[in-house]
């Protein structure tokens, strides 16, 4: 389906001008008030001459008076063939002789089209919607050179769209709109150029897939953060074994500095939770706390814990 913008009337159509019919309104009420002021009962004929004449006059007048708006150009055949170019503003043709074909708008007029059901490369069925934005730079290739400017776009877009669309893959035409709009934008370009016609931009504004494949495409992504997460997981686990086997390297050097790491794992550990902790025999024996002067360091680091404790709890009450 494809669409033209609301402001899109015929390029050939428009109103009679205010101006214009005020004009004849003017020649008429003096033509009939001359008029009246010659009618009399003996003599009608010259009454109703004037009166036609009068007509005659304000229609002649009238219809080769022409107001252009400020963002038309008027396109004037005289007899057939093309004239001139008139507009903005006022301007006069001569009635019967002169004809305005087009109105042509040289505002940027936007124009949207879609392309239903179309297969992309990798035979994807998708829904795309685009909107067009061109404006008319030669007035006189617009209205001599194609019958119908403006449905023409709109075939030219719709062609091009189902073009580019069949020769995209979907993981580019999703990924990649801005890549797919300005490819758009030369094609269609190219192809009205000759009708003195420049498009501005094209904009992709929507890709739609069937539901089967956004699920299968939602459980790939699904999947993938999975993988990553793993990967990156593992990855934490060696570094934390190679820190592990440095922190061994030292201990193996340094007997001393073991047991000190090993008495400060288990103070801590009772400090934070005074429980009942199990410890195995070997690390007992590494640690020397199976020993009186193991256990008497324990003990004593513990004591003068709890007094500290004891001794700032006072001071936080007052």
């Amino acid at each position: 389906m494809t669409g033209l913008a609301p402001n899109a009337r015929s390029s050939n159509m428009k109103t009679k001008n205010s101006f214009s019919v005020l004009i004849f309104c003017v020649i008429m009420a003096i033509g009939l008030g001359l008029a009246y002021t010659r009618y009399s009962e003996t003599d009608k004929t010259w009454a109703y001459s004037i009166a036609v004449i009068t007509f005659l006059i304000a229609w002649i007048i009238s219809s080769a008076i022409k107001v252009a708006d400020q963002w038309e150009k008027a396109v004037v055949l005289r007899l057939g063939q093309f004239h001139s170019l008139r507009g903005p503003g006022l301007f006069f043709i001569i009635p019967i002789i002169d004809n305005v074909a087009y109105w042509i708008d040289h505002r940027v007029i936007t124009t949207s089209f879609t392309a239903e059901k179309t297969l992309t490369k990798d035979t994807v069925p998708v829904d795309v919607d685009a909107v067009l934005f061109w404006k008319v730079l030669d007035a006189k290739k617009a209205a001599l050179e194609i019958a119908d400017y403006r449905n023409a776009i709109n075939w030219a877009s719709q062609t091009a769209l189902r073009d580019v669309i069949g020769k995209t893959m979907l993981a580019e035409m999703l990924e990649g709109r801005d890549k797919m709009s300005m490819l758009l934008q030369k094609i269609i370009d190219d192809r009205t150029e000759p009708w003195g016609i420049n498009v501005i931009s094209v904009e992709v504004k929507d890709v739609l897939i069937p539901s089967s494949l956004q699920d299968a495409m939602s459980m790939q992504a699904q999947a993938e953060r999975e993988r990553q997460a793993r990967v990156i997981l593992g990855d934490s686990e060696r570094q934390v074994a190679e820190k592990f086997g440095e922190a061994a390297k030292t201990y193996t050097d340094n007997p001393t500095a073991l047991h000190l790491r090993a008495m400060n794992m288990l103070y801590e550990g009772l400090k934070t939770n005074s429980t009942i902790v199990l410890v195995p025999s070997s690390a007992l024996e590494t640690m020397q706390l199976g020993g009186l002067a193991g256990m008497t360091s324990l003990s004593m680091g513990l004591t003068a814990e709890a007094e500290k404790k004891k001794k700032e709890k006072p001071a936080d009450k007052q």
